[in-house]
């Protein structure tokens, strides 16, 4: 009898064991930075941006060229105007500078907006490529093993290869 309740035991201990490890979550991760840097998508998007951010920069520098311009005139000018001219010359320049300013903020926020819009769907896709082929290899959780992201990889599966396979590149 004692060698049947330990014959008993340990049968209710082996399908103990056996049913957690089936309970087990299945884990992968992938780096999904690479992922979209590696994005056809990404590339044309990131080519946008620049030509947008070079648009703005080359008129941030002619509206400073101008306003050093208009510096060098109103110092060379000075002496030979009167300090009513000299005051008026002087706000306008003030305002100059301001108008350049905030037309440098308003030109960082739509680029920042128009990244944002252009990188927002690259960025859906990616997702949902990596949930469906996370869910066709019966994977429960997906880890961003993205650098920088506080996740340490020692084993599990990278879904990167396969992600890039579904996405056709």
């Amino acid at each position: 009898m004692k060698q049947f309740k330990t014959l008993l035991i340990a049968a209710a201990l082996f399908i103990g064991a056996t049913s957690l490890t089936n309970a087990q979550s299945k884990i992968a991760h992938i780096n999904t930075q690479e992922l979209i840097q590696s994005m056809p998508a990404t590339k044309a998007a990131q080519a946008d941006i620049e030509s947008v951010r070079a648009t703005y920069q080359a008129d941030i520098k002619a509206m400073k060229q101008e306003l050093d311009t208009k510096t060098k005139r109103f110092d060379a000018e000075a002496s030979t105007k009167t300090q009513e001219e000299n005051e008026k010359r002087y706000f306008e320049l003030q305002s100059d500078t301001q108008a350049m300013q905030e037309y440098a903020a308003d030109a960082q926020q739509k680029l920042q907006k128009k990244e944002f819009d252009l990188l927002k769907p690259i960025t859906e896709k990616a997702e949902a490529a990596i949930l469906k082929v996370a869910k066709a290899q019966g994977f429960n959780y997906v880890v961003d093993s993205t650098p920088g992201r506080g996740i340490i990889m020692a084993e599990g599966k990278d879904l990167l290869a396969d992600v890039k396979k579904e996405l056709g590149f």
